[in-house]
C-alpha cells in the first residue's frame, strides 16, 4: 500500500474505483511527466452524491464534501495511469467548478474540500495552484466538478 493510500486509510477513506465517464472521454491522460484528469463529478458507488446549485438547494458544506469526493475520484483516475500513488511528485493544479446561484460567492471555500484532502494525502507534494470558478450548470446537475494536473516521478 502506498503512503498516500495509508494516509487516506487514516482519514477513513480509500481510493474508489474510477467512475465511468458520462460521455466520450477517458478519466485521465498522461503526457510526459504530467497526468491530466478529466473533470471528476462527485460520484460515489456509481451515483451522483447530490444535485443542484450551491447557495440554493445545496449547502456550502455539502458542496465541500462533494468536492472532496471529486478529489478522491481524481486520485483514482491518476492511480489508473501511474499505478502507484507514491509516484506522485506534485499536485500541480486543481480546477474546481461550482454550479452556484448568481449571488453565491463562496466558491473558494467549496474548493477547499478538494484542496484540503489533496494536502492531507500527499503532504508537501499536495500543495498546488488552484482556480475556483462559479458556473451556471454542470453535467448531470452536479454542484461541483474537479480536474487535477499531477506531475509524476519514477
Amino acid at each position: 500500500m502506498s503512503a498516500p493510500e495509508k494516509r487516506l486509510a487514516e482519514l477513513g477513506l480509500n481510493v474508489p474505483e474510477v467512475p465511468k465517464p458520462v460521455a466520450v472521454y477517458v478519466p485521465a491522460v498522461a503526457c510526459g511527466d504530467l497526468v491530466f484528469t478529466s473533470g471528476q463529478l462527485p460520484m460515489k458507488n456509481g451515483e451522483l452524491m447530490l444535485t443542484g446549485k450551491v447557495g440554493g438547494e445545496v449547502a456550502p458544506e455539502e458542496a465541500k464534501e462533494a468536492a472532496q469526493q471529486c478529489a478522491l475520484n481524481a486520485i483514482a483516475a491518476v492511480k489508473s495511469i501511474v499505478g502507484d500513488l507514491d509516484r506522485v511528485a506534485q499536485i500541480v493544479k486543481v480546477v474546481v467548478f461550482v454550479a452556484s446561484t448568481p449571488d453565491f460567492t463562496g466558491q473558494p471555500q467549496v474548493a477547499n474540500g478538494a484542496s484540503e484532502l489533496l494536502g492531507q494525502v500527499f503532504g508537501d507534494a499536495g500543495i498546488h495552484a488552484r482556480s475556483a470558478v462559479g458556473v451556471p450548470v454542470l453535467p448531470l446537475d452536479s454542484p461541483v466538478e474537479v480536474e487535477v494536473i499531477v506531475r509524476v516521478g519514477q
